[in-house]
């Protein structure tokens, strides 16, 4: 940054677990990953005739021929002294493999290890998302015919199998199907709040990042395991890590528009210029999606821009507690927080607004920020804000007249409302337009307690499990 160097980050791939966000700096731009309007397919055909649909990269055709289809808590290895509440998950030593060879089996798991089986002759593999409770929303890459189904269709697949005496069925190749509620950010996509910095409001942006077209060495398996011999120069990925060089390429599309643009105009225009995402499907709202999803088209004219220094960064590291020690680690030269007093960091010129209310306190917070024109010389733009009831908002002043490119202008955002206890995240957006530009900014409101941040490795987590989880890489 220092060097006029744009850096975008990926949010990590925690998801959904709150506070999860792996990037926090505010110099970066954080990245969450959003789907696409396609997604990979994987019908499982039952006996009965009915067809469950699963989300897998299935490369495998078994012609529509059916094989035996057994539950793996029926096929447990007693000899291991398992039982069929560790079988049901497939185990390797949980499972008899002289029962599943030859044979579809229904493992209510989405470990890699479920995939031991792989060597004992077992046809194909019928995953349970039962982790997240969600439909399956990204797709992987297995050695051998696999489709990851739903709760509901598992349901289903189980009451055929105890319906029938010699349950059968088939998994067909892969499709590619219109995703029509795309985008949408994905599970496994790292959520806000920050922990270190809850006045940021992280992630910044989602962009494109599940089942992703991708460069990959022929010498790498397509998928997660080591006995799969197939190879390719290319595979479908999903992760942050997919979704962080959209992100970076918007920049230098934006870069190539604008050379003297600093990294944090350059953030500023990406963020302020995103599409607004469906509230409706996201619980986490902005601590999901950001500021909303990457619009390149946009951000190259995004009318203001929110600009900040080097110095802007390091007063807010000094504001947020950081003495003259501590912020040179950082900085790596002879910054000194000698003249900064604590604070909530309210005043970094940042493109969003967070305000975090310790549980049983009344909402209020004052943001000053300061816009810079790089629209047409002589523009007037409007503030307007949508907030719930709940919060009251005033932008002082709500009217921002420039006469020069380059013209800066200043104005504060103050934040009231009452005491609130135990509540989740409340959020709208301050909109400054001239009519031709809409320049988003989004709030976000929220419970907080100090010392006690969201933990994100609970017991009874309800996310992914740690070992298939990868830092901004998802992968297949």
């Amino acid at each position: 940054m220092r060097n006029g160097i744009f850096t975008s980050n990926s949010a990590g791939n925690e998801g959904p677990d709150p506070a999860s966000i792996s990037n926090n700096a505010p110099w970066t731009l954080t990245v969450a990953a959003s789907t696409i309007d396609r997604k990979f397919v994987a019908n499982l055909v039952l006996g009965n005739g009915q067809i469950l649909t699963g989300i897998a990269i299935n490369t495998f055709n078994l012609n529509g021929t059916s094989y035996p289809l057994i539950w793996g808590g029926d096929a447990v290895n007693y000899t291991f002294g398992s039982s069929p509440d560790y079988a049901r998950y497939c185990g390797e030593e949980d499972i008899n493999h002289d029962m599943v060879a030859g044979k579809i089996v229904l493992c209510e798991s989405i470990s890699r290890h479920s995939h031991d089986i792989l060597s004992n002759g077992t046809v194909g593999i019928v995953l349970v998302q039962y982790i997240t409770a969600v439909n399956p929303d990204y797709a992987f890459n297995y050695p051998l015919p696999t489709t990851l189904i739903s709760p509901d269709d598992a349901k289903k697949a189980m009451d055929y199998i105890r319906s029938t005496k010699y349950p059968v069925a088939t998994i067909m190749v892969g499709e590619t199907w219109k995703d029509e509620v795309a985008p949408r950010v994905v599970s496994f996509s790292s959520r806000g709040p920050s922990s270190i910095s809850p006045n940021i409001l992280k992630p910044d942006i989602s962009a494109p990042g599940v089942d992703i077209l991708a460069g990959w060495s022929p010498l790498s398996p397509p998928s997660f395991y080591d006995e799969d011999t197939r190879s390719g120069f290319f595979n479908v990925v999903s992760g942050t890590s997919m979704a962080c060089p959209h992100a970076s390429a918007t920049a230098a599309y934006v870069k190539a528009a604008h050379p003297d643009w600093s990294p944090a105009a350059i953030k500023s225009a990406i963020m302020t210029s995103a599409y607004v995402m469906d509230p409706t499907r996201h619980r986490d709202l902005e601590f999901a999606y950001g500021s909303g999803h990457i619009n390149p088209t946009s951000a190259v004219d995004p009318g203001l821009v929110f600009d900040a220094s080097e110095t802007d960064y390091v007063d807010f590291l000094c504001n947020q507690g950081y003495n003259t020690t501590t912020v040179r680690l950082v900085t790596g030269d002879n910054s000194s927080c000698a003249s900064t007093t604590l604070g909530r960091g309210w005043d970094l010129n940042y493109p969003s607004f967070s305000l975090y209310v310790e549980d049983g306190q009344e909402i209020t917070g004052t943001f000053a920020r300061t816009v810079t024109n790089v629209g047409p010389p002589n523009s007037t733009y409007t503030a307007t804000w949508q907030m719930p009831s709940l919060v009251s908002v005033t932008v002082e002043p709500s009217v921002l007249v420039f006469s020069d490119v380059g013209e800066r202008k200043p104005f504060t955002v103050k934040v009231v409302g009452p005491a609130i206890k135990q509540q989740p995240i409340v959020s709208g957006a301050i909109i400054w337009s001239d009519g031709s530009h809409d320049v988003r900014t989004p709030l976000v409101v929220y419970n907080y307690y100090p010392g006690a941040p969201y933990t994100t490795d609970s017991e009874d987590s309800n996310s992914v499990p740690r070992n298939n989880r990868r830092n901004g890489f998802i992968g297949h």
